[in-house]
């Protein structure tokens, strides 16, 4: 079986796929790149393929198709196009993404706990500040998105004492949540928070709902952290609520345009912190596991874990 795997560190997932398969496993041909001009000769007999939805979208729009794609990103949008085929198999990373994006928010919420940045212009002046830190027990943390990352950041958080609640495409049961309630009453459960975070995917309906209605009900101390997708976002409506002190912070890893051009308002927003979307890179060690996992359920003919469902965008 011939494998296309179209990834800047082509080399690095050739090496680690290799050396996760078992003896049994069925043989391989691995064929990689990622040179956008070369792809299409490797991609034409590949069944299966193994990358970068950024790369593997300009082969479909090639009319290049594998039986299945395996993407080495959670998010998946440039395969969603509305100029691309969706009649082969699709799945996102999934289950590798959780520690890692756990160890970002906690970075962040630890951060403004502990009035990092106040302690850092202190520092600057040559003041001794002499304000005490605050710690995260009792905080109520709104986590908007309670799929595989989120539940993985609710089960870190829960260590350091914070009360967790959840937002989901409909509501339900499931721990470590006190709640989960569904996307419709997330302006219930965003006035309550004293951290708002989103990661969410970004679907037609994640589009615009955080803007100024839902600024206006946070608390003025509460902090926002966007590392789910930019587009959730209106721009304008966060940094207004910024400047009028409608939220304490906001920490954003993801915007609607990448990268962010000069000018934007983002880059001079009173008390935002930008991180270039840098949250939860994927690790290869842990994505050629997953590819080699799913590999086996493909052949198998199993449901593949981060099935892709077309109608869902998700």
């Amino acid at each position: 079986m011939r494998v296309l795997i179209a990834e800047k560190s082509h080399a690095k997932y050739a090496e680690l796929i290799k050396a996760t398969l078992s003896s049994g496993s069925p043989r391989l041909e691995l064929v990689a790149s990622d040179d956008l001009q070369g792809l299409p000769a490797l991609a034409a007999d590949c069944h299966v393929w193994l990358g970068q939805p950024d790369l593997l979208a300009g082969l479909l729009r090639k009319g290049l198709k594998p039986q299945w794609l395996q993407s080495t990103w959670a998010g998946i949008k440039p395969l969603l196009a509305d100029d691309l085929p969706r009649d082969y198999l699709l799945s996102r990373a999934v289950g590798i993404f959780g520690q890692v994006m756990a160890e970002y928010v906690l970075c962040h919420m630890l951060a403004h706990e502990r009035q990092i940045s106040a302690q850092q212009a202190a520092q600057q002046a040559q003041h001794w500040r002499g304000v005490l830190p605050h710690s995260l027990a009792g905080r109520r943390v709104l986590i908007v998105g309670c799929g595989d990352i989120g539940h993985s950041v609710a089960l870190f958080l829960a260590a350091f004492g914070v009360e967790l609640l959840g937002v989901a495409s409909q509501a339900r049961e499931q721990g470590p949540f006190i709640e989960v309630a569904s996307i419709s009453d997330l302006p219930r459960m965003a006035a309550r928070a004293d951290y708002l975070i989103n990661l969410l995917p970004d679907t037609p309906a994640t589009q615009d709902i955080y803007n100024s209605e839902l600024f206006a009900l946070l608390k003025p101390s509460a902090m926002f952290i966007n590392a789910g997708r930019g587009a959730a976002v209106v721009d304008e409506d966060l940094v207004s609520a910024l400047q009028a002190d409608k939220l304490a912070a906001a920490v954003i890893d993801v915007c609607r345009v990448e990268p962010l051009p000069a000018g934007h308002m983002f880059w001079t927003g009173p008390r935002l912190l930008l991180t270039g979307h840098s949250s939860a890179p994927t690790q290869p060690a842990l994505m050629a596991k997953l590819f080699v996992s799913n590999l086996e359920r493909f052949q198998a003919g199993q449901r593949l874990q981060g099935f892709v469902d077309f109608s869902r965008d998700y």
